[in-house]
């Protein structure tokens, strides 16, 4: 089986079906022209975009979801030229990673601030604040306590 998301203008991914490989000519990237034509076949649009992703996430980055941007053709990331699926940027002050395709706060790539062994047994987390951060970068991490409802 491959996989298939289709984009809208935008390159943003409005939807990912499963071609079996009979209809993908063998399920592979070196077949993905054949899915690509199965695809536009199958939803009588042959100017909609498509493009194959991975399930186990062996190229493109990531495997495509609804809401995802396909990015291509751009500097970042370490490359010259990217290929891959992103989910959006969840804050304008965050950068893509180098050769990760995911997302990173500025202040400390990958990783909040790490908890206290008392702040994990009360299930506290830090959450990012956009707002704070454009105000004074070191407050951006945020310790919150989760709400108890009853």
């Amino acid at each position: 089986m491959a996989h298939f998301a289709r984009l809208n203008s935008n390159n943003i991914v409005e939807t990912v079906i499963v071609v079996t490989d009979s209809d993908s000519g063998g399920g592979t990237l070196a077949t993905e022209s054949v899915g690509i034509t199965f695809c536009k076949n199958h939803v009588n649009d042959d100017s909609s975009i498509w493009k194959q992703t991975s399930y186990n996430k062996s190229f493109r980055g990531n495997y495509a979801g609804i809401g995802m941007t396909y990015m291509s053709n751009v500097a970042t990331m370490g490359v010259g030229s990217t290929d891959v699926f992103v989910h959006q940027q969840p804050y304008p002050s965050w950068s893509i990673g180098i050769n990760t395709a995911r997302w990173y706060p500025p202040d400390n790539p990958g990783h909040s601030p790490a908890l206290s062994s008392s702040e994990i047994a009360a299930s506290k987390s830090y959450r990012w604040n956009e707002d704070n951060y454009q105000a004074d970068p070191s407050t951006a991490w945020v310790l919150t306590t989760p709400t108890i409802i009853s």
